[in-house]
């Protein structure tokens, strides 16, 4: 496969995070055009019943990946990228995604997602570490931004130029993360929506939506709420700008019942009806 063809977007719809506790409530709601699941959580040789029954259903999914940590300035894992690109083959998904992150050095985990140096030289080890990633796997690979609680001090780019430097470079697709945006304009000072009109949306692959809460004026991108009404308007401005090819919920503890994640769904599409009314 060609760098050229992560230009390639699959249409995906409105869709859902897959998680082992919401098998049976994603297997029964009406309106889930697609969904994700976390890669390292499934066996391509042996995947979740749910899994298989939605893809026999038409319904694509997209494994996300958590551990790859190409913001590092190690190579990626030649086994993690193999695990990614054995479990896209399993799925017959349209694209994997992983986040454009730091999660490990000189052996040791660091245990989060943690934001990449926004430094010339930390642009030129991540768009090789890209390149690595995108030459490993068999379908178009997307990026996401992260969800931050601190900036490191030698900054010399914003998240959204070094994105659009990134993708520039490498053709690789965009998982816009809105909820993540709005985290760090709280916690950083990074204003969300300048950080649209910089971002390079016509490489958008899908967007991410998610909620959290604050706490001694810091946000924490939990994924346990619903969406907050900034982040909504988020996702509005975004698809003000452009027509992403899906839009999907995150919800990863404390789970709601059937009828708050149906309506979190019709929140989504409602903002994102918003958008095109002003458009």
């Amino acid at each position: 496969m060609s760098r050229g063809e992560e230009a390639e977007v699959a249409r995906l719809g409105v869709g859902i995070g897959w998680r082992s506790e919401l098998d049976l409530t994603i297997e029964r709601m009406d309106g889930v055009d697609f969904v994700e699941v976390v890669a390292e959580n499934i066996r391509p040789a042996r995947l979740p019943e749910s899994l298989r029954i939605l893809r026999a259903r038409g319904l694509p999914v997209i494994p996300h990946g958590v551990s790859l940590g190409v913001g590092g300035a190690e190579p990626p894992d030649p086994a993690r990228l193999a695990h990614l690109a054995e479990c896209a083959e399993a799925l017959v998904s349209p694209l994997v995604s992983e986040h454009l992150a730091f999660v490990r050095g000189g052996g040791v985990e660091a245990g989060h997602l943690l934001p990449v140096p926004r430094t010339r030289d930390s642009l030129r080890v991540v768009i090789e570490n890209v390149r690595r990633a995108q030459d490993a796997l068999p379908v178009p690979l997307a990026l996401e931004n992260v969800a931050a609680i601190f900036g490191w001090p030698d900054d010399e780019l914003t998240e959204a130029e070094f994105l659009a430097e990134l993708v520039t470079a490498t053709g690789v697709g965009l998982l816009i993360d809105v909820a993540n945006l709005h985290t760090n304009q709280v916690n950083l000072g990074l204003p969300a929506v300048k950080a649209l009109d910089v971002l390079p949306l016509e490489h958008l692959a899908y967007v991410h939506v998610a909620g959290g809460y604050e706490a001694h004026g810091i946000w924490h991108d939990t994924h346990t709420t619903t969406a907050p009404q900034e982040v909504l308007d988020l996702l509005t401005e975004l698809c003000a700008r452009a027509t992403p090819p899906g839009v999907l919920l995150e919800w990863d503890d404390e789970y709601p019942s059937d009828a708050v994640l149906a309506d979190e769904l019709t929140r989504i599409r409602t903002a994102m009806s918003v958008a095109g009314d002003r458009r």
